[in-house]
């Protein structure tokens, strides 16, 4: 991994940003939706997730009272569109009981980030990509999110081994980048445009704003 003093994140961000434009990122409508979509969004493409909460919202059943008051059956059939829908029915139904019991978005709000990451992460089914993307998104706390394209997209550049653990990656582009909620959401947002549409398992590096600079680029 790249020493920290380097900056190397700060470069790649700007090349990005440059390339895409500020990027506007979460596409949901408000912090709840933000909440559901992080649950859904898990080993899915985002288009999934969009055809569920169309759903949802069909059944006006977007609130935290309305989903729980829904039946887990038919919850999951709701969100079928997002794969997996048994096991996310549940995993959502865990955090939104949660979240009630806390008051709520209000409540949560109130709460230091490090002790709210930590109650997220105690509900089964809410992992450190799921936790931050919540945090990040729907509560504005300025954390890192790292997910897949994150590690596939440092990993070609070189700047990571890839076996780094999460908080390690996280730390690593923490240390390297001033604490904007902004640049976060943004430079998060440019690792998920680069990674979906350009720097694919089978990469297209001629479409590349980080290829003069990537060793595994192809010409």
């Amino acid at each position: 991994m790249a020493e920290p003093g380097e900056a190397v994140a700060t470069t790649v961000y700007q090349r990005l940003r440059r390339h895409f434009g500020h990027r506007d990122w979460w596409p949901a409508d408000d912090p709840f939706e933000i909440i559901v979509g992080a649950v859904l969004t898990q080993n899915t493409a985002w288009t999934n997730v969009e055809k569920a909460l169309a759903c949802l919202r069909d059944r006006q059943a977007l609130s935290l009272e309305a989903l729980l008051a829904l039946p887990e059956a038919e919850l999951a059939a709701l969100i079928r569109s997002s794969g997996y829908y048994n096991i996310k029915a549940a995993r959502l139904r865990a955090l939104l009981a949660v979240m009630r019991e806390d008051g709520g978005l209000a409540g949560w709000r109130k709460r230091e980030t490090a002790a709210l990451r930590r109650r997220l992460l105690a509900v089964k089914g809410v992992g450190e990509e799921t936790a931050d993307s919540i945090l990040l998104y729907a509560l504005e706390r300025p954390v890192f999110v790292i997910d897949a394209y994150t590690r596939r997209i440092f990993t070609r550049l070189g700047l990571i081994s890839g076996k780094e653990s999460y908080h390690q990656l996280a730390s690593w582009f923490e240390q390297q980048l001033r604490a904007d909620l902004d640049l976060f959401q943004d430079f998060h947002a440019q690792i998920v445009v680069l990674g979906n549409s350009v720097c694919r398992p089978t990469p297209r590096c001629d479409r590349c704003p980080l290829a003069e600079e990537c060793p595994q680029a192809e010409g």
